[in-house]
């Protein structure tokens, strides 16, 4: 008797795991909810709030993947990917809903803002679909789809229509190019600087947001210049790396 209530006390842990790591889905497919929130934001021209939103898609996804390895989901639900799921969600959080903000912003030239915002959105899915996205030392390889901080930056700066417009067709070109752009969590190179500048970063990002983008040239200074770091730095050192050689 005291052996089947141990087996039935393990089968009842089982099944409290089982449910635990499915929840680590339903967070990451929260996502998507949030997508929603976002766009409707989106429609009636609430940028700022559409931002906070994707703010919180961006802290979901941040979230999710440290919670999964944490709660073994791969073993305890292998009908379940999450790797399919995180990429649905990412490409709706990350490209498809920015791409319609980039779009319909009037940031663009009227006559090009559609062209690029489905040039977006193809360039997105394709990225996403590419194997080779990511390397072994978990640096993204070329533009990695990060349209919600373009669009981010697209508000922030204010350029001229015709050079937003170029920006944005440089950055879905950059999508195929050979370059790699460092991951700001996953990189072990630098971490802590890449980290205390992550934060920095998104306090900024915040403080931006909370003031509806009327921000002095040094916040935006500050701004620019951390995402220059992400995006140039490996590409730095390696030019470094071959002048010593």
């Amino acid at each position: 008797m005291e052996e089947l209530d141990q087996q039935g006390e393990m089968l009842e842990a089982t099944r409290a795991q089982r449910a635990a790591a499915f929840s680590v889905h339903v967070f990451t497919a929260l996502g998507a909810g949030v997508a929603l929130l976002a766009l409707l934001e989106a429609v009636r021209e609430h940028w700022t709030a559409m931002f906070w939103w994707l703010g919180v898609a961006l802290a979901i996804d941040a979230l999710d993947g440290p919670m999964a390895r944490r709660l073994d989901v791969v073993r305890l639900q292998p009908d379940w990917s999450g790797e399919v799921l995180d990429l649905v969600v990412d490409f709706v959080t990350y490209v498809f809903v920015p791409a319609y903000a980039i779009a319909e912003s009037g940031l663009l030239l009227p006559l090009a803002a559609p062209l690029l915002g489905v040039g977006i959105v193809v360039s997105g899915a394709l990225y996403f679909a590419d194997r080779r996205m990511k390397r072994e030392d978990n640096h993204f390889r070329g533009f990695p789809g990060l349209w919600n901080v373009a669009a981010f930056y697209l508000f922030l700066l204010q350029w001229p229509p015709a050079l937003s417009s170029l920006a944005v067709l440089v950055l879905i070109f950059a999508t195929f190019l050979p370059f790699h752009v460092l991951h700001p969590v996953r990189v072990k190179r630098l971490r802590r600087l890449t980290l205390a500048l992550i934060t920095v970063w998104a306090l900024l990002l915040a403080y931006t947001l909370l003031n509806d983008f009327e921000v002095r040239p040094a916040i935006t200074a500050a701004l620019c210049g951390i995402a220059l770091y992400v995006v140039a730095s490996d590409s730095a050192i390696r030019l470094l790396r071959s002048l010593k050689a």
